[in-house]
C-alpha cells in the first residue's frame, strides 16, 4: 500500500537535508521505544482516546510503554512529524510488535476479537 510522498527529485538539492533531519528526534525516540517494547501508545494529554487505549491495555493486563507529546496547543510540530512518518492522521498511535494498528478504537476490535493475543504470542 505505498502512500504518495514528494520524491527527492522534486526537492531543491539545498534543502533536502534540512528536510530529511526536521523533527526526527521524536521519530527516532518513537522507534526505539517500538524497538524496546512489544507495545507503545503514543499519546497526547488532554484527548480522551489515548487515554481509552491506555485503560483498555491496563484492564487486559498488557504491559506497555506510553510517550506522550503534548497538548493540543503544544508540541503540534512534534506530532506532526509522526503523522507524516506513519501516515496515521490522529491519536493515539498503537504498535504491537512494531505494527502500527491503528488507535483505541481499533485495538478494542483486535482485543475482542483476540488478536491482539494472537499478535504479542
Amino acid at each position: 500500500m505505498p502512500r504518495p510522498v514528494l520524491d527527492e527529485a522534486h526537492i531543491h538539492p539545498a534543502i533536502r537535508t534540512r528536510l530529511a533531519e526536521s523533527r526526527q528526534a521524536i521519530v527516532r525516540e518513537v522507534m526505539a521505544a517500538i524497538a524496546a517494547s512489544d507495545i507503545v501508545v503514543v499519546g497526547m494529554a488532554m484527548n480522551p482516546f489515548p487515554r481509552k487505549a491506555r485503560k483498555l491495555l491496563e484492564d487486559a493486563k498488557l504491559p506497555h510503554r506510553y510517550l506522550e507529546y503534548g497538548s493540543y496547543l503544544s508540541r503540534w510540530r512534534d506530532r506532526n512529524a509522526l503523522k507524516m512518518w506513519t501516515g496515521w492522521p490522529t491519536f493515539p498511535m498503537i504498535f504491537v510488535k512494531g505494527v502500527l494498528i491503528g488507535g483505541a478504537n481499533d485495538l478494542q476490535q483486535l482485543i475482542g476479537s483476540g488478536e491482539l493475543k494472537a499478535m504479542l504470542a
